[in-house]
């Protein structure tokens, strides 16, 4: 393992990690104030460029579907797809924001409704408050977020693929920079962005573990203390090492294929059982607000009238989803080969960010509607018994809600296991040397033997930190310390939207995309992968 390894990727991250972690246990209450301090200086000081950049993502997107560079082809015109458009979407859908959304989408337009921006004059649990809460939860789930996804991974996707560039960060730049952040500069790049997300996953875990041991407790009695936390969290830690250890095909693929249909069936559960007729009218008339006022809710930052509204949700908002970004766009564009960057455009952005609509419309328009109809309970259970509680809240008011909330707990248990799942395989890949290894084959190389070991010493590092954090420490800390990457990562993102629109003024053949592909993926390395995938796998391959 350690001789295949990037040492200047691997140990500063998990030094950081491992001291941090030390200091927060030995005095958490300064710990607190230093990195809360910190993330305060960055949201006062650069939130407007936060805003700023999460539009101009979107619009880049945009400008990207419509132009030639649509056109091209992941690795090139002989290149055949890793995965079916299915599987390709569910995990898209299942490894970005789907954790997230499921716990929030039913607390926080609570919060949005008895508590709005001051600066906007909305009178709180009124009319205009419900319209505005509902479209806030549009524009915080759907097209923004994805597309801070997607615009560094389809830059990395043809830089990898189409340009033969290696597994790191610095290859994001090239069109802008040529290869002068590859090599060197580009693993501290690499280093910086993986302790973001290391922090960033340990922290989400905990949350998640804290939620379903109080789920496990609801049913079971066992408490919510440090065991009930370490069965939950051992357990998905050994789920997703050991999908992780499985490869692509048996691992994230299977799992996310059967993730994404039980969100399916979970949305249309509370579809026709709920209070259907509101579901419909508020999501119709919120999506009018959300698309009327995109822009001008995409820029509020709050700064004319001093509000801290947007730094406590939006801008927040947008500096988590840039902290994940650059090493997920790694992971996403590694899977994206075989299919146009239109392709990508609509799997990873468009389908996804419509489904996050549908979502929230379902289970945020149910709860608005329950708590305006019961003079405000579900937000009096909310500040009780915090935002974990109301997704039970509102099953408990539906048909079979013990069933209901046993099913929740299974898609909550996948949907960790399938986030963690594939961003340890991107960190995984990430710590090693043989990048290029991946250039000369099909691109489905997760089984490599030395590369488990790193795959196993992540996953029970995250795990470890997650259950020592919200068993004895609280998880505000790694949420302050995983929000801190957000600042180093919205710089990243601004120079691959640069470099993305650099390709798209200089064309495809401008860019180098019409040499290197036909190379590097020619149709005799893929039957090479169909002979080993026959002899060794027994699931076939995903695209016949």
């Amino acid at each position: 393992m350690f001789h295949r390894m990037r040492p200047l990727v691997f140990w500063p991250p998990f030094i950081l990690l491992i001291l941090s972690l030390a200091a927060s246990m030995l005095d958490l209450e300064r710990f607190l104030d230093v990195t809360g301090g910190l993330n305060s200086a960055i949201l006062d000081n650069v939130g407007w460029l936060f805003s700023l950049t999460s539009l101009v993502m979107v619009m880049t997107c945009l400008i990207v579907f419509l132009s030639p560079l649509g056109r091209t082809r992941i690795g090139g015109e002989n290149a055949l797809p890793i995965l079916s458009p299915w599987r390709w979407f569910s995990i898209t859908l299942c490894t970005t924001v789907a954790v997230g959304i499921m716990f929030w989408s039913t607390a926080e337009p609570l919060y949005h409704l008895h508590n709005p921006p001051a600066s906007l004059d909305i009178t709180a649990n009124s009319l205009d408050a419900t319209r505005f809460s509902l479209s806030t939860m549009f524009l915080h789930w759907s097209f923004t977020p994805y597309a801070i996804y997607t615009v560094p991974a389809v830059m990395f996707a043809i830089a990898h693929y189409n340009m033969g560039k290696p597994f790191s960060l610095g290859s994001l730049f090239t069109p802008i920079l040529g290869d002068r952040l590859i090599g060197r500069p580009g693993r501290l790049l690499d280093a910086l962005a993986l302790f973001a997300l290391v922090c960033g996953m340990a922290s989400s875990l905990g949350t998640g573990a804290m939620t379903l041991a109080g789920g496990v407790d609801r049913f079971l009695g066992t408490g919510t203390g440090p065991l009930a936390l370490g069965i939950v969290t051992l357990a998905i830690v050994a789920v997703f090492t050991a999908s992780a250890a499985s490869g692509l095909q048996r691992g994230i693929a299977m799992l996310s294929a059967l993730n994404a249909r039980a969100f399916f069936a979970f949305m249309a559960f509370i579809f026709l059982f709920g209070p259907t007729r509101d579901i419909l009218g508020y999501g119709v008339e919120s999506s009018g607000a959300y698309l009327g006022q995109f822009i001008e809710k995409s820029l509020f930052t709050g700064a004319l009238a001093d509000d801290p509204w947007p730094k406590d949700w939006s801008i927040f908002y947008w500096a988590n989803w840039m902290a994940w970004a650059p090493i997920t766009a790694l992971f996403l564009g590694r899977i994206s080969r075989g299919y146009t960057v239109r392709q990508f455009m609509l799997i990873n952005l468009v389908a996804p960010a419509l489904f996050a609509i549908a979502y929230v419309s379902v289970t945020s328009g149910s709860i608005l509607h329950m708590d305006l109809s019961s003079g405000g309970s579900m937000h009096a259970l909310l500040q009780e018994s915090g935002p974990g509680a109301m997704v039970y809240a509102l099953l408990d008011e539906l048909p079979l809600g013990g069933l209901s909330a046993i099913a929740f707990l299974t898609i909550a248990f996948l949907s960790y296991v399938t986030a963690a799942d594939s961003n340890t395989k991107a960190i995984s890949q990430l710590c090693s040397n043989d990048s290029q290894a991946a250039l000369a084959g099909d691109g489905n190389d997760d089984n490599a033997s030395y590369r488990l070991p790193l795959k196993i010493l992540w996953g029970c590092t995250i795990g470890a930190v997650a259950w020592i954090m919200t068993s004895f420490v609280g998880v505000d800390g790694i949420k302050m310390l995983s929000n801190l990457g957000g600042f180093p990562a919205l710089l990243i993102v601004i120079l691959a939207t640069a470099s993305l629109l650099r390709l798209v003024s200089m064309g495809t053949a401008g860019a180098g995309m019409e040499r290197t592909p036909s190379r590097t993926y020619s149709q005799e390395a893929h039957e090479r992968w169909q002979r080993h995938q026959q002899l060794n796998e027994a699931v076939p391959p995903d695209n016949q």
